[in-house]
């Protein structure tokens, strides 16, 4: 997921990136160097295609990424699609072309996600994807690395049910659909509702993991539904932006969300959402570093398939315990 998992804030004073060309050039790597990869003849280059680099939890991957491919001696080259599955399928295509030794891919959905790794299978390059994957039978990948968003929303939603006594009028906001993140959140959450007959969902939209977009769908929401407790925002932005649309009504709603962004820590602070599933971006940033190396150097075989990541419910009770470092990395509170 991923899925995922998407706030749509822009960090790239954070990482010195520069989104405008698509090619962000990482660990000193120059984009028309030769050798083997496209590397300096010592080592091959590791390619990067992400989904975009507004999403904090993109951002903190990179930044994974990036320090880990330093400390091992790794140049990366890495591009951004800004969620444009086929500016993605094209990127991919000319990482392959410039010949780089592994691919950690972060797919904007599940088109460019087959797309992308069908390339670099044919190109025998080893695709590590991070956070959302190909569809059964459409690529062949060296390992998965992702947040359990089927547990994570079975949880978070199970606890929300709680929170609200058991029974009352819900609302369900949707990522991208079709993406991994969205696929499971919406099976993990529909698991806790078929435990729980007193929850009623009065209303579905989907705001593409997006906070003004969930910001305008939940005020249409409020207006339909004058007796809704709670929304359930499949990422932090939307449950933000829900929180936000519901505040300026003059609502109270319960509001969660899953990524552990840093201004999810400081929402539940203040009150203004209830919880958060925290990932872990930037470990699998690093992991996935490791991962793509060991595949490299043909090390790689007892590496799992999958391999899934742990979340940790942050609410009011339990947030001053926690730090947003340990989720997004040591420079998460600059991330835009």
């Amino acid at each position: 997921m991923t899925a995922r998992s998407r706030m749509t804030r822009t960090a790239a004073a954070l990482t010195g990136l520069t989104l405008a060309t698509g090619l962000l050039a990482g660990c000193g790597t120059d984009p028309s160097a030769g050798g083997e990869g496209g590397g300096n003849g010592e080592k091959p280059v590791i390619g990067v295609s992400v989904a975009d680099q507004k999403s904090l939890f993109y951002v903190a991957e990179v930044a994974g990424i990036k320090d880990e491919a330093e400390e091992q001696g790794y140049e990366v080259r890495i591009t951004s699609a800004n969620n444009d599955s086929n500016a993605q399928v094209g990127q991919v295509n000319d990482l392959i072309t410039q010949q780089v030794g592994s691919l950690i891919f972060t797919s904007q959905d599940s088109t460019a996600a087959a797309a992308g790794t069908r390339a670099a299978n044919q190109a025998d390059i080893p695709v590590i994807a991070v956070d959302q994957r190909p569809e059964s039978g459409e690529g062949e990948l060296a390992t998965y690395i992702a947040t359990d968003s089927v547990k994570a929303a079975y949880d978070l939603c199970t606890w929300m049910f709680e929170q609200i006594g058991g029974e009352g009028q819900i609302a369900i906001l949707r990522g991208v659909l079709g993406s991994t993140a969205e696929l499971q959140r919406s099976e993990g959450c529909q698991n806790a509702l078929e435990e729980n007959p007193g929850i009623e969902v009065v209303a579905e939209d989907v705001a593409n993991w997006d906070e003004t977009e969930a910001f305008r769908a939940t005020q249409n929401i409020l207006t339909a539904n004058p007796e809704l407790d709670a929304v359930f925002g499949e990422s932090d932005a939307m449950a933000l932006g829900a929180a936000k649309a519901a505040r300026e009504a003059g609502r109270e709603i319960f509001s969660v969300g899953i990524d552990g962004f840093p201004t999810m820590f400081d929402a539940i602070e203040d009150g203004l959402t209830q919880a958060t599933m925290a990932q872990q971006p930037y470990e699998m940033g690093r992991l996935a570093v490791q991962n793509a190396i060991a595949f490299m150097n043909g090390e790689g075989d007892d590496i799992p398939a999958e391999q899934w990541q742990d979340t940790v419910l942050i609410n009011a009770e339990n947030v001053d315990e926690h730090s947003v470092e340990d989720f997004y990395g040591p420079d998460a509170r600059s991330f835009g």
